[in-house]
């Protein structure tokens, strides 16, 4: 026994064939968007079968061309004559009702503005993420990494916790995606939660916000808010430390200590060891010809000095920590360029430091450099840095005034102020 009513079986035998399903699908397109049903819709190359149905549809013989046009007032016409409310009525019928598009489209607006919404709370509180924020809506980069409103939802729902997490003190990935997201694997390359969240990271540490390719620019990102890939990988390059040494980082410090070597830490050891390291003192650099020519120059008798080795690995971070909880205050000099004031930004804001000859006073007395190029950023450590270096517009290398901090080294003390 059929469940189709009469009118329905009437209605399906006029227009409800699959040659003339291009007819009705047209049709739906034009409800949809509220187009009104007059003039003609036509279709290219027809087959000898949808030229028959229109013909059978209309009573004519079958139409001949390289297209097949309907007339929407003659099947109107039609349908309404047998008793079937007209075309957008038998359409209905048939199918169902059609959703407008434009409603479709408030109520797919709607549930991303609800998906984004804690997205936009979690930025609020972080001034250094609202240029981020206006960079993902540019570049739609949550929509192509979320199909659809629900996914983006869950999405951002796991970003917003590992958010949450960062800059992190020293946690491994696999831990920090367990945590946030209870899966070990959601932070690895490729996967959506992995690009959005580097992404961030980038913006909190003040490099640009689009992905790098490399493997390493990664892990270097990844170093810079606190999170490591392994503790093996991940290393700083010392001179003059010590510890207790008594302890296994204690032992190898006083060995290189005592032959006037630099000493490569890694961050498996530094997390080994538990105790502060005290020092009254640290100078840190951005470059390792630093510690090269402090090693040469002053050997066993070079004060302690630390490389952050550009933006500062997980390790370089692990060991600043300890330092400072044994009461160390940091002197810092790096590049007088935009790229090193990022790195000099992230450590004046975790660590805190002393201008080592990284003043605006002292880029000024330094030898000319190559041109400055990149986007200004803020120099809090000294408000009128940033403003100099745009006027001199001058790049100057650490290496330029490395005879100077040799100098500062070999002092052991207050070094000479250039103004």
């Amino acid at each position: 026994m059929s469940d189709t009513s009469p009118d329905e079986e009437r209605l399906r035998r006029l227009i409800g064939a699959e040659d003339l399903s291009w007819l009705v699908d047209r049709v739906r397109q034009r409800i949809a968007r509220n187009v009104p049903l007059t003039g003609s819709v036509s279709l290219g190359d027809p087959t000898a079968g949808q030229r028959r149905a229109v013909a059978v549809l209309l009573g004519r013989r079958p139409p001949t061309g390289t297209s097949l046009t309907v007339n929407l007032a003659s099947v109107d016409a039609l349908l309404r004559s047998a008793g079937h409310g007209g075309l957008a009525a038998a359409v209905t019928a048939l199918n169902g009702p059609v959703a407008s598009l434009s409603v479709e489209r408030l109520r797919a607006e709607r549930a991303w503005r609800q998906a984004l919404s804690p997205l936009d709370t979690a930025v609020t509180g972080r001034p250094e993420l609202a240029e981020w924020r206006s960079w993902l809506d540019a570049t739609g980069m949550i929509r192509r990494l979320a199909p659809g409103p629900a996914e983006a939802a869950a999405l951002l729902a796991s970003f917003v916790a590992v958010l949450d997490r960062l800059p992190a003190r020293s946690i491994p990935l696999g831990r920090l995606a367990a945590e946030t997201c209870l899966d070990a694997h959601a932070l690895d390359d490729g996967r959506p939660l992995s690009a959005l969240v580097l992404s961030a990271a980038r913006a909190l540490t003040g490099r640009p916000f689009r992905s790098e390719s490399s493997a390493e620019s990664r892990r270097a990102v990844w170093a810079a808010v606190g999170v490591h890939l392994d503790e093996l990988s991940s290393a700083v390059l010392t001179l003059g430390l010590a510890a207790d040494p008594s302890s296994p980082l204690g032992a190898v410090l006083a060995a290189h200590r005592g032959a006037g070597e630099p000493a490569i830490l890694t961050l498996r050891q530094l997390r080994r060891h538990a105790a502060p390291l005290v020092a009254e003192r640290v100078h840190l650099c951005e470059n390792p010809v630093v510690i090269a020519a402090a090693a040469d120059d002053l050997g066993p008798a070079c004060p302690p000095l630390v490389c952050v080795g550009g933006h500062p690995s997980a390790a370089v971070w692990r060991l600043l920590s300890l330092l400072r909880e044994g009461g160390a205050a940091f002197l810092y000099h790096g590049d007088f360029d935009w790229g090193g004031v990022a790195i000099a930004t992230a450590l004046h804001q975790r660590v805190g430091f002393i201008p080592w000859r990284y003043s605006s006073a002292d880029y000024l007395a330094a030898p000319d450099g190559s041109a400055l190029t990149g986007r200004p950023l803020p120099t809090p450590w000294s408000a009128e840095l940033s403003s100099a270096m745009e006027a001199r517009a001058l790049r100057v290398e650490e290496e330029l005034l490395l005879d100077h901090l040799l100098r500062d080294l070999r002092a052991s003390g207050p070094w000479p102020s250039t103004g």
